[in-house]
């Protein structure tokens, strides 16, 4: 059932369905609380047929966030930048921000981050937003683990964004790496010698996070957080954290959903966000044999027969399944259309039988474990 309103900022009216209206607060209007997460929107309304482009038509619809545990709002949709080529990142990420995103997810490892800060500063020169308008994310990577090199690297992560802060600020994965300077090779990669040979440092995790602490310390990182952890590293962090994680990010999508992950996180009040949202689709370059050997779940029965009955893309309706149940998500595109698409996925509720329809189809499978990418037997993150 679905009701229409008109927000008091602008008079322009749009379709909400109303069991969002449900749990619309009095005090912000619309406010929505999906799933465990208080989701805010915080942008104008803009009726869907009053611009010709799709693309245009949602770079004013609102964008919910999240508020995290280190009291932050986070948008709940935000724009991936794995593998984005170097060559086009700067052009991508301008093209992302004029489309609506406001939440850019970085990191050292994807070797693309001067091109980002490009990206950001053509935007801000040209007046679609201000910094504070924006969301940065990046990662520490395992190399600079070593609690005296966390400062350092986070510093030229900011030299090449351009900015002054992060607004979240990840420990890429658990285990830490031998350090390599970024005179020698930057980003490292896994191989100590940039080959073959993986070499473990003894630095602990709790180090790290030490490290990790002092960058909301040295208000070089707003809110800090983990990826790629499981159950019991999240568990020992939380004895000795000063500072909790705020966020988990994980591989999470129909193939791989990680239940009692998210049943931990949730009761510990740490957001997740998922990466990774279209399953075997992000690995088929890596020549994955278990990714080439599943169906793509933008051609899978279950997903495209929903996507009809809504009216929507498979892709939306794989990132709705996410973002109902309370995750951010972080899909990325170089298309303008289809960023339009992925940031629209908020705006409808999926039905229950078709949620656990999507869930039912969680087969165990993971496509993001180092191993996958280079033979080994010294960097197994998910034994």
């Amino acid at each position: 059932m679905y009701k229409s309103i008109v927000p008091p900022a602008n008079g322009l009216r749009r379709c909400i369905p109303f069991s969002t209206l449900l749990h619309t607060s009095s005090r912000t209007f619309p406010s929505v609380v999906n799933a465990s997460a208080r989701t805010t929107w915080n942008r104008p309304f803009r009726y869907p047929n009053c611009t010709p482009s799709y693309a245009s038509r949602y770079s004013t619809m609102p964008t919910p966030t999240i508020k995290l545990s280190s009291g932050y709002e986070m948008p709940q949709v935000g724009f991936g930048l794995w593998k984005v080529a170097n060559e086009t990142c700067a052009d991508t990420v301008y093209n992302a921000i004029k489309a609506g995103y406001r939440l850019l997810d970085g990191a050292c490892d994807y070797g693309n981050e001067k091109e980002c800060g490009e990206g950001v500063a053509k935007a801000i020169k040209e007046g679609i937003v201000k910094r504070e308008d924006l969301f940065i994310v990046s990662k520490l990577w395992p190399t600079f683990n070593d609690p005296e090199q966390v400062a350092p690297v986070v510093k030229k992560q900011l030299g090449d964004w351009g900015i002054e802060y992060f607004d979240l600020y990840l420990m890429h994965f658990p285990g830490a790496l031998k350090y390599v300077d970024p005179s020698v090779r930057y980003p490292p990669g896994w191989h100590y010698d940039g080959k073959s040979e993986i070499v473990r440092s003894k630095t602990t995790i709790q180090d790290t996070w030490r490290a990790m602490e002092g960058l909301v310390d040295a208000k070089l990182a707003k809110s800090i957080g983990i990826s790629n952890f499981q159950a019991q590293l999240i568990y020992d962090m939380l004895r000795y954290a000063r500072i909790p994680p705020a966020t988990l990010q994980i591989e999470h999508h129909p193939y791989l959903v990680q239940q009692e992950l998210l049943n931990l996180a949730k009761n510990e009040g740490i957001v997740v966000t998922a990466y990774s949202s279209f399953g075997p689709a992000s690995f088929l370059e890596f020549d994955f044999k278990h990714a080439k050997a599943l169906v793509p779940l933008m051609k899978d029965d279950i997903i495209t027969s929903i996507a009809a009955k809504y009216g929507k893309q498979p892709s939306q309706i794989l990132l709705r399944w996410a973002t109902q149940r309370g995750l951010a998500v972080i899909p990325k595109t170089s298309r303008v259309e289809v960023m339009a698409q992925n940031l629209d996925c908020t705006g409808f509720d999926l039905e229950k039988e078709d949620l656990d329809k999507i869930t039912a189809k969680d087969s165990g499978i993971r496509f993001n474990q180092p191993s996958n990418y280079f033979k080994t037997d010294m960097m197994w993150i998910f034994g």
